[in-house]
Protein backbone atom coordinates (compact mmCIF):
# COMPACT_ATOMS: atom_id res chain seq x y z
CA UNK A 1 0.00 0.00 0.00
CA UNK A 2 1.44 3.22 -1.22
CA UNK A 3 1.53 5.38 2.40
CA UNK A 4 3.34 9.27 2.45
CA UNK A 5 3.53 11.32 5.60
CA UNK A 6 5.01 14.19 5.93
CA UNK A 7 7.56 13.88 9.43
CA UNK A 8 7.00 17.58 10.38
CA UNK A 9 4.61 20.43 11.43
CA UNK A 10 6.13 22.76 9.18
CA UNK A 11 7.31 21.88 6.02
CA UNK A 12 8.86 23.03 2.54
CA UNK A 13 8.26 25.18 1.13
CA UNK A 14 7.42 22.98 -1.80
CA UNK A 15 6.48 23.63 -5.45
CA UNK A 16 2.79 23.12 -6.29
CA UNK A 17 0.76 23.17 -9.20
CA UNK A 18 -2.09 24.94 -7.57
CA UNK A 19 -0.33 26.99 -5.03
CA UNK A 20 3.22 28.32 -6.11
CA UNK A 21 5.46 28.31 -3.29
CA UNK A 22 3.96 26.50 -0.64
CA UNK A 23 4.71 26.58 3.24
CA UNK A 24 3.25 22.97 4.59
CA UNK A 25 2.01 23.03 8.03
CA UNK A 26 0.88 19.47 9.31
CA UNK A 27 -1.58 19.18 12.54
CA UNK A 28 -1.35 15.29 12.41
CA UNK A 29 0.57 12.55 13.99
CA UNK A 30 4.17 11.98 11.80
CA UNK A 31 3.35 8.55 11.98
CA UNK A 32 -0.36 7.88 11.41
CA UNK A 33 -3.38 9.32 8.72
CA UNK A 34 -5.89 10.68 10.68
CA UNK A 35 -8.89 11.49 8.36
CA UNK A 36 -12.67 11.41 8.24
CA UNK A 37 -12.25 9.95 4.46
CA UNK A 38 -10.79 6.72 3.42
CA UNK A 39 -10.38 7.78 -0.61
CA UNK A 40 -9.54 5.62 -2.54
CA UNK A 41 -6.85 7.98 -4.49
CA UNK A 42 -4.66 9.40 -1.31
CA UNK A 43 -1.29 9.69 -0.69
CA UNK A 44 -1.15 8.91 2.80
CA UNK A 45 -2.64 5.88 2.70
CA UNK A 46 -5.46 3.93 4.32
CA UNK A 47 -7.90 5.31 7.15
CA UNK A 48 -6.97 2.85 9.41
CA UNK A 49 -9.55 1.88 12.26
CA UNK A 50 -11.83 4.26 12.49
CA UNK A 51 -8.63 7.05 13.01
CA UNK A 52 -10.51 10.27 13.19
CA UNK A 53 -8.42 11.74 16.37
CA UNK A 54 -4.96 11.88 17.20
CA UNK A 55 -3.49 9.89 20.20
CA UNK A 56 -1.58 13.07 21.94
CA UNK A 57 -2.57 16.57 19.83
CA UNK A 58 0.50 18.38 19.19
CA UNK A 59 0.49 21.50 21.78
CA UNK A 60 -0.88 24.43 20.56
CA UNK A 61 2.22 26.04 21.13
CA UNK A 62 4.46 23.51 19.73
CA UNK A 63 2.48 23.72 17.08
CA UNK A 64 2.79 28.33 16.31
CA UNK A 65 6.71 27.71 17.20
CA UNK A 66 7.99 25.33 14.62
CA UNK A 67 5.70 27.22 11.99
CA UNK A 68 7.56 30.49 13.46
CA UNK A 69 10.83 28.75 13.28
CA UNK A 70 10.18 27.59 9.47
CA UNK A 71 8.60 31.07 8.28
CA UNK A 72 11.98 32.53 10.09
CA UNK A 73 14.26 30.09 8.07
CA UNK A 74 12.58 31.32 4.71
CA UNK A 75 12.92 34.37 4.88
CA UNK A 76 16.73 34.93 6.50
CA UNK A 77 17.12 32.53 3.16
CA UNK A 78 15.74 34.42 1.00
CA UNK A 79 13.16 31.94 0.00
CA UNK A 80 10.15 32.87 -1.02
CA UNK A 81 6.61 31.91 0.18
CA UNK A 82 3.22 32.35 -1.48
CA UNK A 83 0.84 30.23 0.41
CA UNK A 84 0.60 28.98 3.93
CA UNK A 85 -0.93 25.88 3.38
CA UNK A 86 -2.73 23.45 5.64
CA UNK A 87 -2.23 20.02 4.33
CA UNK A 88 -0.18 17.30 5.96
CA UNK A 89 -1.09 13.69 7.06
CA UNK A 90 -4.98 13.50 6.69
CA UNK A 91 -7.52 16.15 7.57
CA UNK A 92 -5.96 19.55 9.35
CA UNK A 93 -9.34 20.46 10.74
CA UNK A 94 -9.61 17.83 13.02
CA UNK A 95 -6.84 19.49 15.13
CA UNK A 96 -9.00 20.15 18.35
CA UNK A 97 -7.48 23.33 18.37
CA UNK A 98 -7.52 24.67 14.00
CA UNK A 99 -9.13 28.02 15.32
CA UNK A 100 -6.95 29.09 17.72
CA UNK A 101 -4.18 28.05 15.19
CA UNK A 102 -6.00 30.70 12.13
CA UNK A 103 -6.10 33.22 15.05
CA UNK A 104 -2.39 33.28 15.64
CA UNK A 105 -1.36 31.91 11.83
CA UNK A 106 -2.67 35.41 10.73
CA UNK A 107 -0.36 38.05 12.18
CA UNK A 108 2.46 35.58 11.91
CA UNK A 109 2.07 35.51 8.07
CA UNK A 110 0.96 39.24 8.34
CA UNK A 111 4.74 39.46 9.95
CA UNK A 112 7.02 37.34 7.66
CA UNK A 113 5.03 36.68 4.74
CA UNK A 114 2.33 39.38 4.30
CA UNK A 115 2.12 39.15 0.39
CA UNK A 116 0.62 34.89 1.19
CA UNK A 117 -2.15 33.83 1.60
CA UNK A 118 -3.22 31.28 4.08
CA UNK A 119 -4.62 27.94 2.62
CA UNK A 120 -6.10 24.86 3.99
CA UNK A 121 -6.97 21.86 1.72
CA UNK A 122 -9.49 20.07 3.60
CA UNK A 123 -12.42 17.34 2.94
CA UNK A 124 -15.53 19.65 4.42
CA UNK A 125 -16.40 17.52 6.65
CA UNK A 126 -15.95 19.61 9.44
CA UNK A 127 -17.79 22.75 8.27
CA UNK A 128 -20.64 21.37 10.29
CA UNK A 129 -18.42 22.88 13.72
CA UNK A 130 -19.06 26.72 13.82
CA UNK A 131 -15.60 27.19 15.07
CA UNK A 132 -14.23 25.22 11.95
CA UNK A 133 -16.35 26.88 9.73
CA UNK A 134 -15.31 30.42 11.31
CA UNK A 135 -11.73 29.98 11.06
CA UNK A 136 -12.08 28.82 7.56
CA UNK A 137 -14.39 31.74 6.26
CA UNK A 138 -10.97 33.97 7.37
CA UNK A 139 -8.27 33.17 5.73
CA UNK A 140 -8.15 33.99 2.00
CA UNK A 141 -8.13 30.42 0.34
CA UNK A 142 -10.42 27.40 1.62
CA UNK A 143 -10.28 24.92 -0.63
CA UNK A 144 -12.72 22.44 0.28
CA UNK A 145 -13.18 19.05 -1.26
CA UNK A 146 -16.60 18.51 -3.63
CA UNK A 147 -15.84 14.95 -5.49
CA UNK A 148 -19.51 13.49 -5.41
CA UNK A 149 -22.43 15.02 -6.52
CA UNK A 150 -24.66 12.09 -5.20
CA UNK A 151 -24.34 10.23 -1.68
CA UNK A 152 -24.04 7.27 -3.24
CA UNK A 153 -20.80 8.26 -4.98
CA UNK A 154 -19.62 9.95 -1.87
CA UNK A 155 -19.36 7.09 0.05
CA UNK A 156 -17.62 4.86 -3.13
CA UNK A 157 -14.87 7.48 -3.72
CA UNK A 158 -14.13 9.14 -0.68
CA UNK A 159 -15.16 6.13 2.10
CA UNK A 160 -15.87 8.06 5.06
CA UNK A 161 -15.38 6.54 8.26
CA UNK A 162 -18.04 8.39 10.13
CA UNK A 163 -21.56 9.63 9.22
CA UNK A 164 -21.22 12.15 6.27
CA UNK A 165 -24.15 14.07 4.42
CA UNK A 166 -23.48 15.43 1.29
CA UNK A 167 -26.73 17.72 1.54
CA UNK A 168 -25.51 19.33 4.78
CA UNK A 169 -22.39 19.44 3.80
CA UNK A 170 -23.37 21.26 0.51
CA UNK A 171 -25.67 23.35 2.87
CA UNK A 172 -22.34 24.59 4.53
CA UNK A 173 -20.31 25.50 1.21
CA UNK A 174 -23.63 27.56 0.09
CA UNK A 175 -22.85 29.33 3.51
CA UNK A 176 -19.62 30.78 1.95
CA UNK A 177 -21.35 33.30 -0.35
CA UNK A 178 -18.79 32.30 -2.88
CA UNK A 179 -15.90 33.56 -1.19
CA UNK A 180 -14.08 29.74 -1.51
CA UNK A 181 -12.38 27.30 -3.88
CA UNK A 182 -13.55 23.79 -4.40
CA UNK A 183 -11.85 20.79 -5.44
CA UNK A 184 -12.69 17.99 -7.20
CA UNK A 185 -10.72 15.11 -8.48
CA UNK A 186 -12.20 13.46 -11.55
CA UNK A 187 -11.51 9.52 -11.76
CA UNK A 188 -13.18 6.19 -12.56
CA UNK A 189 -12.18 2.46 -11.54
CA UNK A 190 -13.58 -0.54 -9.69
CA UNK A 191 -13.81 -1.09 -6.40
CA UNK A 192 -15.08 -4.14 -4.53
CA UNK A 193 -17.12 -5.11 -7.63
CA UNK A 194 -18.64 -1.80 -8.10
CA UNK A 195 -17.97 0.08 -11.16
CA UNK A 196 -17.90 4.00 -10.47
CA UNK A 197 -17.67 7.21 -12.79
CA UNK A 198 -17.71 10.20 -10.95
CA UNK A 199 -17.10 12.37 -14.59
CA UNK A 200 -20.13 11.48 -16.52
CA UNK A 201 -23.62 11.26 -17.14
CA UNK A 202 -25.97 11.91 -13.97
CA UNK A 203 -23.57 11.69 -11.38
CA UNK A 204 -22.00 14.83 -13.19
CA UNK A 205 -25.14 16.23 -13.76
CA UNK A 206 -25.62 16.40 -9.87
CA UNK A 207 -22.23 17.62 -9.20
CA UNK A 208 -22.98 20.32 -11.24
CA UNK A 209 -25.92 21.16 -9.85
CA UNK A 210 -23.84 21.53 -6.08
CA UNK A 211 -21.66 23.59 -7.89
CA UNK A 212 -24.32 26.20 -9.18
CA UNK A 213 -25.87 26.47 -5.71
CA UNK A 214 -22.49 27.09 -3.74
CA UNK A 215 -20.88 29.28 -7.23
CA UNK A 216 -17.11 29.09 -5.81
CA UNK A 217 -14.72 31.68 -6.48
CA UNK A 218 -12.83 29.06 -7.86
CA UNK A 219 -13.32 25.40 -9.28
CA UNK A 220 -10.06 23.29 -9.70
CA UNK A 221 -10.00 20.18 -10.71
CA UNK A 222 -7.38 17.62 -11.29
CA UNK A 223 -7.07 13.72 -11.85
CA UNK A 224 -5.08 11.00 -10.86
CA UNK A 225 -1.44 11.96 -10.48
CA UNK A 226 0.17 9.90 -7.71
CA UNK A 227 0.19 6.25 -6.93
CA UNK A 228 -2.74 5.12 -5.02
CA UNK A 229 -4.20 2.86 -2.07
CA UNK A 230 -6.76 1.36 -4.22
CA UNK A 231 -6.05 -0.69 -7.05
CA UNK A 232 -8.00 -0.27 -10.96
CA UNK A 233 -8.84 3.31 -11.07
CA UNK A 234 -7.99 5.12 -14.20
CA UNK A 235 -7.23 9.08 -14.76
CA UNK A 236 -8.79 11.31 -16.95
CA UNK A 237 -6.57 12.79 -19.48
CA UNK A 238 -5.92 16.67 -20.03
CA UNK A 239 -8.19 16.83 -22.64
CA UNK A 240 -11.28 15.12 -20.62
CA UNK A 241 -10.75 17.86 -17.79
CA UNK A 242 -9.88 20.85 -20.35
CA UNK A 243 -13.89 19.94 -21.54
CA UNK A 244 -15.03 20.14 -17.87
CA UNK A 245 -13.38 23.57 -17.31
CA UNK A 246 -14.48 24.89 -20.74
CA UNK A 247 -18.26 23.93 -19.81
CA UNK A 248 -17.62 25.91 -16.48
CA UNK A 249 -15.87 28.72 -17.67
CA UNK A 250 -18.80 29.71 -20.11
CA UNK A 251 -21.16 29.29 -17.14
CA UNK A 252 -19.02 32.26 -15.48
CA UNK A 253 -16.42 30.89 -13.24
CA UNK A 254 -13.40 30.72 -12.82
CA UNK A 255 -12.13 27.19 -13.78
CA UNK A 256 -8.98 25.52 -13.87
CA UNK A 257 -7.73 21.70 -14.66
CA UNK A 258 -4.53 20.56 -13.16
Amino acid sequence: MPTFLWESVAFGPIHSRRLGSSLGINLMPTDEKICTFNCLYCECGWTLEKNVNARDPYPLDMVMEAVERKMGECRANGVGVDSVTFSGNGEPTLYPYFDKVIDNLIPLRDKYFPRAVISCLSNSTQLLRPEVAAALKRIENPILKLDAGTQRMLEIVNAPVVPVDIEAITEQLCAFNGKLVIQTLFFSGDNDGVSFNNAEGEEFDRWHERIMRIRPERIMVYSLDRETPALNLRKFDTGFLNAIVGRLKSEGFDAVAY
